[in-house]
Formats: structure tokens, C-alpha cells, sequence
């Protein structure tokens, strides 16, 4: 099945399941959305890049001892555990839309999912990041190519909570196995949505800036990523 067809496949799941799907993403915007902004505005976060722009703008280098003035130990440790549950609610957005492109009834509840394995969701991003950027060492290509092979962890995760973290990331490289480029094809043919995504917001007033296209974009991509996983799945059974 083509890039092409997935988004065909994808589109007409969104029209099946609306208006549900949509409501979903919503939830799931929403929250990633403040996640986002609680971690930037948080004391230690906020406080540090404020510092470190203004250094640059007056053509200052940052150090050490900027940053150590600077940093709030208790609002950065927060930040991080802000951080750290993005993963957790985007794998329950997979959820839904793993559940959708299977024709499961999913429910908005599903959102929440991630929380179910929140220990190996930690982990595993943690350990997909580690080696994402040990691969970056090398140059920038490889830590791309690692960071594709890595990509369907998460989905083996949905679908066998049981097994581990390596068990998942392995399993990964095995599907991804040929596969790479094409995934990479099927991202890139969202560039436009998401330039369009980018010139909406930035044309609508600061109080009234609602992302609206990534209302029908973050279903369309969870769905497309949902379907090339099970293709790679039908092709690793036949």
C-alpha cells in the first residue's frame, strides 16, 4: 500500500468516525498544549531562556555561572516530569487511532491510556532518545535513520503491554527493516499541512490563536502512522 493510499485510508476513517475523532484530538491537543506551556512558564525554565536570549541579543556567549544563577532546581525538576508525560498522553492518542484503523469502538477515555504502562513508556522513550543520540554522534543522517527505526516501539508496546523495553525496541528495527524511507516519504507529504498550520496561527489575533488545521491534521497523521503500522504487520505475517 502506497503513502498515498494510507492517506486515502486515513481520510475516510475520519469521515466514519467523526465527529468522536474529532473531539479526541481536541482532548489531545488541549493537553499536550498546556503540558507544553506549563513546562515553559515554569520558574527555572522561563526565568533561564529569558536570561540566555538576552545574553545572545546583546552578543554575550552564556557560562556556567549564568546558568547556575539562573536555574530554580524545584521548577526545573517539575518541568522535567512535565516533560516526561508527554509520551504517556501520546501513546494514548496512538491508542485511539490504533483501535479506529482496526475498527475497535475506541472512547475518549483513551487519551489516558498511557498511563496503564507508564513505567515502560518512560523508559522507552528514554532509551529510544539515548540511542537517537548516540547515533547523532556520528553525523546528523544516522541519528534520522535511528530515530525511523525506533518509530513503531510504541504501537508493539499497545499491542503486547507485556513485553520489555529492548524486547519492543527490537522488534521495531525488525519491522522498520526496509521501510525507513518509505515512512520518511509519508512525513514528508504533510510539510504543507503543516506550513498552512504554521500561517493560520500566526494570522489570527494572539487571545484567539486555535491551532484549526492541526484539528484535522493530528487525526490525519495518527491514522496514516496508525495504518503503516499494520501494514508492516500484514507483510511481516505473510
Amino acid at each position: 500500500m502506497s503513502g498515498a493510499e494510507l492517506k486515502a485510508g486515513a481520510r475516510k476513517l475520519i469521515m466514519e468516525n467523526s465527529p468522536k475523532l474529532f473531539l479526541v484530538s481536541i482532548i489531545f491537543i488541549v493537553i499536550v498544549t498546556v503540558l507544553s506551556e506549563l513546562q515553559f512558564r515554569l520558574i527555572g525554565t522561563l526565568t533561564t531562556y529569558t536570561a540566555l536570549r538576552e545574553r545572545l541579543s546583546s552578543g554575550e556567549l552564556p557560562n556556567l555561572s549564568m546558568l547556575y544563577t539562573e536555574f530554580r532546581p524545584p521548577g526545573a525538576a517539575l518541568a522535567l516530569v512535565l516533560y516526561m508525560l508527554n509520551p504517556v498522553i501520546e501513546i494514548g492518542f496512538m491508542s485511539y487511532c490504533l483501535k479506529t484503523t482496526r475498527a475497535i469502538a475506541g472512547d475518549v477515555k483513551d487519551v489516558l491510556n498511557g498511563f496503564q504502562y507508564f513505567i515502560k513508556v518512560i523508559l522507552l522513550s528514554i532509551m529510544i532518545a539515548i540511542f537517537v543520540f548516540l547515533w547523532s554522534m556520528l553525523f546528523l543522517f544516522p541519528g534520522i535513520v535511528a530515530s525511523y527505526r525506533y518509530r513503531q516501539a510504541y504501537y508493539i508496546l499497545l499491542d503486547a503491554p507485556e513485553k520489555g523495553v529492548m524486547q519492543c525496541i527490537r522488534e521495531s528495527k525488525q519491522l522498520m527493516a526496509g521501510s525507513k524511507l518509505d515512512l520518511f516519504l509519508v512525513d514528508l507529504s504533510f510539510i504543507g499541512w503543516f506550513f498552512l498550520d504554521v500561517i493560520v496561527v500566526l494570522l489570527i489575533p494572539a487571545p484567539f490563536a486555535i491551532p484549526v488545521v492541526s484539528i484535522w491534521l493530528t487525526p490525519y497523521i495518527g491514522l496514516t502512522h496508525a495504518g503503516f503500522y499494520e501494514r508492516l504487520l500484514n507483510r511481516a505475517v505473510i
